[in-house]
C-alpha cells in the first residue's frame, strides 16, 4: 500500500488553493501602491474603490487559505487513519512479531510516529508548492519594474534550498535517530511491564528504573537535537531573507532619492518603489514556509522509512480475514500430508478422523504446537497440505473452518472485559456448562464479582492453571465440531487435570473431533489413538 494515496487527491487540492490564494497578494501589493503612490505625487484616487476591491481580495485569500487547510488536514486524517488501519490489520494477521521489532516498535510507529506526518502533509507540501510557483511570479514581476531588483533576488534566492538541502540532511538523521530510541523505549516498557511481578520478586526495581531512565534520557537527547537542527534551519534561512529584504529596501529608497539612476526600466516611481518592497518579503516568505517545515519532512522521511521496512517485514501471516463466516461443509476430519514448517522440519504426516480423539505426543520442540496451529489455519505450511473437512485449507476457506473449530492456545491471553466475555467472545449462550466441563466453575465462584470479573491481558487474579482452563472453557463453548487444545492438563493438579479430561471425553461423547498436543501420559491414555511428532527423515 502507498503511504500517502489516500489523501493524495485532498493534498493536491490544498496545495492549488495554497497556490491561488498567495497569488492574490501581487493584486493587494498593486493596489496599496497605487494608493500610496498617488497620495505621494499628490494625484487624486478613488479611496473608496481601491479599499473595496482590498478587502474583496483579502476574503477571497482568506477563504481559500481556510479551504486549503481544510483539504490538508482532512488528507492528512486519511492518510495517517488508513495507515494505521492498514497497521493494525497486518499486524492481526501476522503470526508472530517480525524482523522489524516487538509490540512495543510496532504500537509507536502505529501511534505517535504515524501522527508525524501531519505537519508534513499540512505544512511542507502546501508550502512547496507554494515555492514551485510564488517565487517565479514576483521574481517575473521584479524583473518588469526593475532589472537590478530582479537580480537581488535571483542571487539571494537560491542560498536559501542550498543551505536548507545541507541542514535536511543533517535534519533527517537525527529524526530517524530519534524514532528508532522511541520504539526501543517502547518495547523496553512493555517487556517490563510484562515482567513486573517477577523483577519485584528478584528485587530489581532499582535496575530496571535505572535502565528505563537512562533510555528516556536518550530519546530526550535525540529530540533536542531534532530541535537544534530546526532551530538552525529558521535562523539560516531568516539571515538570508532579512539581508534580501534590505537590499531591496536600500535600492528603492537611494533611487526615490535620485541618488541612484540605474537598475530600472526607465527610472522607478514611487508606485513602483512601494510595489517592489511589497512583493520582496512576499519572495521569501514561501522559502521561509519551506524551511519552517523543513524539519517535518525529515521527520516524514524517517516515519516512511521506517513504514516502508516494517512492510516489506517478511512474516508468517494468519490466513483467512479473520471474520465472521458460516461454518464449511462437511465431515471434521483433518490431514497434514508433507507439510515442511518455516523452520525448515518436517512434519510426519496426521490423519484424524471425524469424531475421533488423538493425542499428539512428543519432545519440546518436536512440532506439536506447529501442528495444531497448521490444522486451525493460524500458520502455513512452506510445503505440503493441510486438508479439513475434505478441503484444502486455504485464505478463502480459513475463515469457514475456523467457524466449526474450538481453539486452546498453549499461553492464554485475554480481552479487558468481563470474563464472561472472554468465554463468549461475542458468541450467544450460557457458558456455565462450559465452566463446569473446564473444571473452573468453583473458581470463578470464589471471584469477587464472578462471571463480571474483568480480567486484563494476563488473566489477572487468576493462576496459571485456572487461566488455561478457563482458556479450555471458550474453546468448548458453544460445542464446535473441532477442538485443538494444547497442553490441556499442564500446571494441574492430579483431580483437576483428571476433571478437565472428563470435560474434554464429554465433547469427543457429543461427536466433536479432539486433538490434544500433551506431554501427559495419563490424558493420551485417555485418547482413541496416539500420534508421535517429530521431525520426519
Amino acid at each position: 500500500m502507498s503511504l500517502m494515496a489516500p489523501g493524495a487527491a485532498m493534498q493536491r487540492r490544498a496545495s492549488r488553493l495554497s497556490v491561488l490564494a498567495a497569488v492574490l497578494w501581487p493584486l493587494q501589493a498593486a493596489l496599496v501602491a497605487y494608493a500610496l503612490g498617488g497620495l505621494l505625487a499628490g494625484v487624486p484616487i478613488p479611496a473608496v474603490p481601491v479599499a473595496l476591491a482590498y478587502v474583496a481580495l483579502g476574503a477571497v485569500r482568506s477563504f481559500l487559505t481556510v479551504l486549503g487547510d481544510a483539504q490538508s488536514q482532512a488528507a492528512a486524517e486519511t492518510v495517517i487513519h488508513a495507515a494505521r488501519g492498514h497497521i493494525v490489520l497486518e499486524e492481526a494477521r501476522r503470526a508472530a512479531d517480525g524482523p522489524f521489532g516487538g509490540a512495543g516498535g510496532v504500537a509507536a510507529l502505529a501511534s505517535e510516529k504515524l501522527d508525524l506526518l501531519a505537519p508534513f502533509i499540512t505544512r511542507y507540501a502546501p508550502a512547496r508548492a507554494r515555492v514551485m510557483v510564488i517565487p517565479a511570479v514576483i521574481l517575473a514581476l521584479a524583473f518588469w519594474h526593475s532589472w537590478a531588483v530582479g537580480l537581488v533576488l535571483v542571487i539571494s534566492g537560491p542560498l536559501i534550498p542550498v543551505f536548507m538541502a545541507l541542514v535536511g540532511m543533517a535534519a533527517k538523521e537525527a529524526s530517524q535517530r530519534q524514532l528508532v530510541e522511541i520504539g526501543d523505549l517502547n518495547d523496553l516498557l512493555i517487556e517490563r511491564l510484562s515482567a513486573l511481578a517477577d523483577i519485584r520478586l528478584l528485587g530489581a526495581s532499582k535496575v530496571v528504573r535505572d535502565r528505563f531512565a537512562t533510555q528516556a534520557k536518550d530519546v530526550q537527547r535525540r529530540t533536542m537535537a531534532v530541535l537544534r537542527v530546526a532551530f538552525l534551519s529558521s535562523t539560516v534561512l531568516e539571515l538570508f531573507a532579512a539581508i534580501g529584504v534590505a537590499m531591496v529596501a536600500v535600492y528603492v529608497g537611494f533611487s526615490l532619492l535620485g541618488a541612484i539612476e540605474f537598475g530600472a526600466w526607465g527610472g522607478l516611481t514611487p508606485q513602483s518603489g512601494i510595489f517592489l518592497l511589497l512583493l520582496a518579503p512576499e519572495f521569501y516568505q514561501p522559502l521561509r514556509d519551506l524551511s519552517a517545515a523543513w524539519h517535518d519532512k525529515a521527520a516524514a522521511d524517517a516515519v516512511l522509512e521506517e513504514y516502508s521496512t516494517w512492510e516489506a517485514q517478511e512474516t508468517t501471516c494468519l490466513l483467512g480475514r479473520g471474520g465472521a463466516s458460516l461454518p464449511m461443509r462437511g465431515g471434521a476430519e483433518i490431514s497434514l500430508r508433507g507439510c515442511v514448517l518455516p523452520n525448515g522440519d518436517t512434519l510426519h504426516n496426521i490423519e484424524v478422523s471425524a469424531g475421533e480423539s488423538v493425542a499428539l505426543m512428543g519432545p519440546s520442540g518436536a512440532g506439536k504446537t506447529s501442528a495444531l496451529r497448521l490444522m486451525a489455519g493460524l500458520m502455513s505450511p512452506d510445503t505440503g497440505q493441510v486438508r479439513v473437512a475434505g478441503q484444502g485449507l486455504s485464505a478463502d476457506t480459513a475463515d469457514s473452518w475456523r467457524a466449526r473449530v474450538g481453539w486452546m492456545p498453549q499461553s492464554p491471553h485475554f480481552l479487558n472485559a468481563s470474563l464472561r466475555e472472554n468465554v463468549r467472545m461475542g458468541r450467544e449462550g450460557d457458558v456455565s456448562e462450559a465452566l463446569k466441563q473446564a473444571a473452573v466453575d468453583e473458581v470463578v465462584a470464589r471471584l469477587p464479582h464472578g462471571l463480571h470479573t474483568r480480567l486484563g491481558e494476563t488473566g489477572g487474579g487468576l493462576s496459571g492453571g485456572e487461566a488455561r482452563r478457563l482458556t479450555l472453557a471458550r474453546a468448548i463453548f458453544g460445542a464446535p465440531d473441532v477442538i485443538l487444545a494444547d497442553e490441556p492438563t499442564a500446571d494441574l493438579d492430579a483431580v483437576t487435570a483428571h476433571a478437565v479430561t472428563e470435560g474434554l471425553l464429554a465433547q469427543v461423547a457429543r461427536g466433536a473431533t479432539l486433538v490434544v498436543a500433551t506431554h501427559d501420559p495419563t490424558l493420551a491414555a485417555r485418547m482413541d489413538r496416539v500420534i508421535e511428532v517429530g521431525e520426519a527423515r
